[in-house]
């Protein structure tokens, strides 16, 4: 009651940070600022496929390593952005050093819209999340779970919205699905933003994540129906729902687990900088951004901090032997869970007391003497 308690972040070390080549800027350099804003070494490890961006970081970067040597040094702590094969990879190598590790994964996030949505605004937040950056971005809407009334409506609003403004085996492989564009043109790299209707569990679109503007349309009966496609999957990185009712949100919230959830939108809670992004399960292991970056790169050290007054030795005397029912009771007594004012403060409330006292006594004074004089 006498005594302080503080946590101290303390810097892990040395931190190696390996990003993706997707973003190849913001996933790698919003990772570095907060370990080095925790007071770590930082070992940065830009994406091998975006050569420009590695050039660019490596001007600043004294020492740039190849990845297999790197995952052979001992590191204080890994921050891992990538895909759940190769993530696996750099969590069975930080396991041998007992590293602590952050791994941000991926994972077919899925969408459910019941029919309740209003499906022009709904289509047009799908579209922009599902093929921004050519669909290859993690928290992407992966597949669409909704009624076949709901995806009628979203193909026909698909259209008009689009009308307005690696991945050819999987379109060959439902070419009988397509609702929506479809082209392709293997030369120049070029897949046409690809709508799939009447799609099935079974269906090779819906095997893994597919990091590409093609969105695949799963009929289901209602929520309960999502909900069970859902779970019957690994856990997603995010999970969207579009709804006006807060029944169907809370029936979703309640019975499935992802990393994270936007509700009557896409990618737009990754803006909000008070909100911990992150995995779990295959879709990855730990969160940063705002804040939580700078405490991801940090141990919570805990410290109590006595003092040596004597009021409170005679208070805890009863830890000492000889032990009697007494100083348990007391101990008991001192250990009890209390919601209140740490008793810390004692000495300046006590102070601020006195103060208040002789200030009205002194007020008072002189009021007397006023009215004898």
């Amino acid at each position: 009651m006498l005594d302080d308690v503080v946590i101290y972040h303390d810097p892990y070390g040395v931190a190696l940070v390996i990003g993706s080549w997707n973003y190849p800027l913001q996933l790698l350099l919003l990772p570095v600022s907060g370990a080095i804003a925790g007071g770590n070494a930082v070992i940065i490890k830009p994406s091998e496929l975006a050569t420009a961006c590695a050039a660019f970081v490596a001007e600043t970067v004294p020492k740039y390593l190849d990845n297999v040597k790197l995952l052979k040094q001992k590191f204080d702590y890994i921050f891992f952005t990538g895909g759940t094969s190769i993530g696996k990879i750099v969590y069975e190598a930080a396991v041998k050093n007992l590293t602590p590790v952050t791994l941000e994964l991926g994972g077919k996030s899925p969408v459910y819209i019941d029919n309740t949505a209003d499906i022009m605004i709904t289509t047009k937040r799908v579209l922009w999340g599902k093929f921004i950056n050519a669909g290859q971005t993690c928290i992407a809407p992966d597949y669409i779970l909704c009624t076949k009334e709901t995806q009628d409506k979203f193909v026909a609003a698909a259209k008009k919205i689009l009308q307005e403004c690696r991945l050819q085996a999987l379109v060959d492989a439902s070419k009988d699905k397509i609702a929506v564009g479809g082209s392709y043109d293997a030369n120049d790299k070029f897949i046409e933003l690809t709508i799939l209707t009447n799609v099935v569990a079974s269906d090779k679109i819906m095997q893994d994540e597919i990091f590409g503007p093609i969105l695949p349309i799963v009929p289901v009966e209602n929520a309960y129906e999502a909900i069970k496609f859902i779970n019957e999957r690994e856990k997603p990185l995010v999970l969207y729902v579009f709804s006006k009712s807060d029944k169907v949100l809370s029936q979703i919230v309640d019975n499935t687990s992802s990393g994270g959830m936007c509700v009557n939108d896409t990618m737009m809670h990754l803006a909000v900088e008070s909100l911990p992004f992150g995995g779990v399960g295959a879709s990855g292991i730990g969160a940063y951004h705002g804040k939580k970056t700078f405490e991801t790169f940090t141990h919570k050290k805990s410290c109590l901090i006595k003092n040596f007054s004597p009021i409170g030795e005679k208070l805890a005397s009863g830890r000492y032997p000889p032990y009697t029912d007494g100083n348990l009771k007391m101990l008991n007594l001192l250990l009890r869970k209390r919601f209140g004012p740490s008793l810390k403060f004692l000495p300046y409330f006590l102070c601020f007391a006195v103060g208040a006292g002789l200030s009205y006594g002194i007020f008072a004074w002189q009021k007397m003497l006023s009215e004898d004089s």
